[in-house]
């Protein structure tokens, strides 16, 4: 991956600065610095410059707690086993990844310095120098090899086996430099490795619960299920961060418990707050509401191999998402068209626009389907969040053209296990990726692991294939808006809407800015953000 910028200069640089002011969108700096000759590669540092130079300035100190939404005795510093945002807020606090991913949504540098290929199939690493663990060790390419491993190994459980799948070898060439190859193409390696999983641990580890790594902060207190406490690396390899001298991360499971941490100066940040508890921080002085659309979203599936193609179009025509938006989501979302890849990913499909909310054609189609005056068990569960109050509003609107839809509402425990994936009608919620690739693998391919709605389409398959072993961005580009227009039109999965992620913050924090791999900065927030005095 190369930085290549064609005729930039430090005058566009300040035009990238005054658009920040100005407010401008993601979208709307990237297509500045693409008709400027910047690859998507190189956008993210031109407007990393340049949000440096927009930002206050940092202040050193203080210590930091944040309330975040679970923890169980499960949890973990293992970053193959991570699976919730407590375990990746906690990984991010001590390890660090070969890229991440910032704010523009395009792969930066981390413990990497550079990231190279030829065909997208073989990958030479050369690694940072003068890199330490907390326990002083330097980093080196055996480092490297030995966490990507782990991936591979059945008996790790790695959560990301199947993305590491594709990896055949992974070697060090010297101290410094690793070679990645890969079962075939694929242009996302850089996207990839910024996954939280694949943080770099120390060659031989096997006892997690120190958190030994290169990251920001040095582990102070693990209790699964209970908190984490870390302090500042005095080490660190980045330049003056991290700003906090220490951090401290516990979950608060209640909505309105978070807020009131908040409220009562228990915590100085609680994420993930609903529409209802966000109502709790209207008017108070000293507190915001930080809002960021990641591209989350709760869907309604239709398994194609249990329902006809014409009830599966009459339901999209069905659902009003401007309600949805508005009534179950309460104002938190941003009106969507079926399809995964939301308006924060630099290969979003802007010219594909949402089905509008039509009952006489979507009664012609139930017509044609035969099912007006059936019952039609449709599953929700407050796993899937908002899903229960969606299917409320999609039953009213069935009923005033005479569709029968029963909405069987389960609990949250089992969901997953007994519905998700099973149940010929029911809800999903899927959390921001970075890549289309990565949507595309998991949810829609003819063996995507989660094919929530049993999509098959053999050109579909080829299409991905073709796209992930291409280095041209806009070539790419090109087919991935084909295949989100695929899905929106053939795929039985609903996407009415994204979901906004609020988090709570007392107005002291400062230096928090949204990022397409969730909430609070993509889970890394500790390392980056800083109390006022």
């Amino acid at each position: 991956m190369t930085d290549n910028i064609t005729n930039w200069t430090k005058s566009d640089d300040a035009r990238v600065e005054d658009a920040i002011r100005r407010g401008a969108s993601r979208r709307d700096l990237l297509k500045m610095m693409l008709a400027s000759g910047v690859a998507l590669s190189a956008g993210g540092a031109v407007f990393g410059r340049a949000e440096r130079a927009v930002a206050a300035t940092p202040v050193s100190g203080g210590h930091m707690k944040a309330a975040g939404i679970s923890s169980s005795n499960a949890d973990t510093l293992d970053p193959a086993k991570a699976s919730l945002g407590t375990d990746y807020a906690r990984c991010c606090m001590v390890y660090n990844r070969l890229t991440f991913i910032d704010v523009t949504g395009i792969p930066q540098m981390e413990l990497a310095e550079k990231l190279e290929t030829k065909d997208a199939k073989t990958w030479t690493v050369t690694l940072r120098k003068g890199v330490t663990y907390h326990n002083g060790k330097t980093l080196t390419s055996a480092d490297v090899v030995f966490a990507l491993k782990r991936h591979l190994d059945p008996a790790v459980g790695s959560k990301v086996a199947k993305i590491a799948a594709q990896i055949t070898e992974v070697k060090a060439i010297d101290p410094t430099t690793v070679e990645i190859v890969l079962k075939a193409p694929n242009a996302d390696l850089p996207y990839i490795l910024a996954l939280h999983h694949f943080m770099i641990v120390q060659d031989g580890t096997t006892d997690f619960s120190k958190g030994i790594g290169t990251g920001p902060f040095v582990l102070e207190t693990f209790e699964p299920g209970v908190r984490s406490i870390v302090k500042k690396n005095t080490n660190y390899w980045k330049p003056n961060l991290p700003h906090l001298d220490s951090f401290e991360y516990f979950a608060i499971s209640d909505p309105s418990a978070r807020v009131n941490a908040l409220l009562a100066g228990d915590v100085q940040f609680c994420s993930a707050i609903d529409p209802r508890s966000a109502k709790l921080l209207d008017g108070q002085k000293g507190f915001a509401l930080s809002r960021t659309n990641t591209g989350t979203y709760t869907n309604l599936n239709i398994r194609l191999d249990m329902n006809k193609p014409d009830f599966v179009t009459g339901m999209k025509y069905l659902v009003d998402r401007e309600q949805i938006v508005n009534a179950a989501l309460r104002g938190f979302g941003e009106v969507s068209n079926d399809q995964p890849i939301s308006a924060v990913n630099a290969f979003h499909n802007p010219n594909l626009k949402p089905k509008a909310f039509d009952p006489d054609k979507a009664k012609h189609y139930f017509q044609k389907a035969g099912v007006l005056g059936q019952s039609i068990p449709v599953v929700a569960s407050p796993a899937a969040d908002s899903s229960v109050d969606m299917a409320m509003i999609i039953q009213a609107a069935g009923a005033d053209i005479g569709l029968k839809l029963d909405i069987q509402r389960v609990p949250s425990d089992g969901y997953w296990d007994k519905y998700w994936l099973k149940a010929p009608i029911h809800f999903g919620n899927i959390n921001p990726r970075p890549t289309p690739d990565i949507y595309f693998s998991l949810l829609y391919s003819s063996d995507a692991p989660w094919n929530e709605s049993q999509y098959k389409s053999p050109k579909f398959d080829s299409m991905m294939l073709e796209a992930r072993g291409l280095l041209d961005d806009a070539k790419r580009h090109e087919i991935y808006n084909e295949m989100q227009s695929m899905i929106s039109e053939e795929a039985g999965t609903i996407i009415p809407a994204t979901t906004m992620n609020a988090d709570g913050i007392s107005s002291k924090v400062k230096g928090l800015l949204p990022n397409p791999l969730g909430g609070m900065m993509g889970y890394a927030m500790a390392e980056y953000v800083w109390l006022e005095a």
